[in-house]
């Protein structure tokens, strides 16, 4: 969700499996080449100018051919990759937008640089400015959007094959995801660890829910150490599921969603040139991106996505609000009507929770102070 989080895979991209694997990748193609050089040079240029030998799965380039494709039955294993754009209309701010950003409001925790909060050494020493910021944006303060509800849909139908996410929120799993259909990328609020080596106890999210909002900063029961949301911060690596989980679902992919992100981050944003050739991508965001750049394809990074140029044959954006974009599919899908019911029901559900515990709370919390007026009588 977060720039911070996005800069912590930057720190860690070049020693990452991913980065290992790529790197062994190019050393088998190289060495399979009766000519490296020609093969290296090869290898570039259909990287970053598009060329393919994949096959032409959709009929047309549109969120109709998406669709249609969908409805054909051949599509069977969908990943979904998405960012913060899934989540905004949910109410979760951004962090860098100028003036109505979370580090544009970072002032008043005193903080050396707005990153500092998300730095795991800071952090360590100076834990109160993030739990401070945690209750700003505490899991269950939020409905999940029409989009989360949308890759529930994909699940419930049998076609999600898993979601890949760089939020934290948690609202994929609010929506209706378990853990087995989650990638959660860039960590997430959902279990918490002691942060002493040696201990690592775990704990649960009402545990660490119980502690910000009493003020408390989190200690270990066990050790008395700091406890940390399973986030990653800078200094931290990426989860080691990120890394063995693609590896086995990127290669069986027939269609590849991407909403909400920008995807310039590594190692994240390669992930799109991880399904085989021939699998489609739809684009759903704001603005066109991850399309193919030369410095990212040198690199052996970047999405490679192509939208524009003669030999697209794969590759569809679909341009505005991952809400609209996901109404806009699922209409085409004959799944509209289905999806806002969903929606309704889920936040009904979530409404009349949230109305009980606060009356639970409500009673007790009365209860306590009529137990102090009788015993002060």
């Amino acid at each position: 969700m977060s720039d911070a989080q996005e800069e912590a895979e930057r720190q860690h991209q070049d020693n990452s499996p991913e980065a290992e694997e790529q790197s062994s990748d190019s050393s088998d193609e190289l060495e399979a080449s009766g000519d490296p050089e020609m093969d290296l040079l090869r290898n570039l240029f259909s990287r970053t100018l598009g060329f393919s030998s994949g096959e032409k799965i959709l009929d047309e380039l549109s969120l109709e051919g998406v669709a249609q494709y969908i409805k054909s039955g051949k599509c069977k294993n969908i990943i979904c990759m998405v960012g913060a754009g899934i989540s905004t209309s949910a109410g979760i701010p951004d962090f860098r937008s100028p003036g109505t950003g979370l580090y544009a409001n970072l002032q008043k925790y005193n903080l050396p640089y707005p990153e500092a909060i998300f730095q795991i050494d800071y952090f360590k020493q100076h834990p109160e400015p993030f739990f401070a910021l945690a209750r700003e944006l505490y899991p269950g303060q939020f409905k999940p959007t029409v989009c989360h509800y949308f890759i529930r849909m994909l699940k419930d139908k049998g076609l999600l094959r898993r979601c890949y996410s760089q939020n934290i929120d948690t609202l994929e799993r609010v929506a209706g995801l378990a853990t087995e259909d989650l990638v959660e990328a860039h960590g997430t609020f959902y279990t918490s660890h002691c942060v002493r080596f040696l201990c690592r106890k775990e704990y649960n999210l009402d545990w660490m829910k119980e502690k910000i909002f009493s003020d408390e900063i989190p200690k270990c029961d066990s050790c008395s150490s700091l406890v940390k949301p399973d986030i990653v911060f800078f200094g931290e690596n990426l989860p080691a599921r990120f890394f063995t989980s693609m590896k086995k679902d990127f290669p069986l992919c027939d269609l590849l969603i991407i909403m909400g992100t920008s995807l310039q981050v590594q190692p994240f944003a390669s992930l799109v040139s991880r399904v085989p050739k021939s699998t489609p991508r739809l684009l759903i965001n704001m603005e066109k991106t991850g399309e193919s750049d030369f410095v990212a394809g040198l690199l052996g990074f970047g999405g490679g996505m192509d939208f524009d140029s003669d030999k697209a044959y794969r590759d569809v954006a679909q341009l505005g609000t991952c809400d609209e974009g996901c109404l806009a599919l699922a209409d085409l899908l004959g799944w509209k009507e289905e999806l806002q019911e969903l929606v309704k029901t889920e936040h009904d559900l979530i409404d009349s929770k949230d109305k009980k515990e606060k009356a639970e709370a409500d009673k007790t919390a009365s209860g306590t102070e009529g137990g102090k007026t009788d015993k002060t009588d």
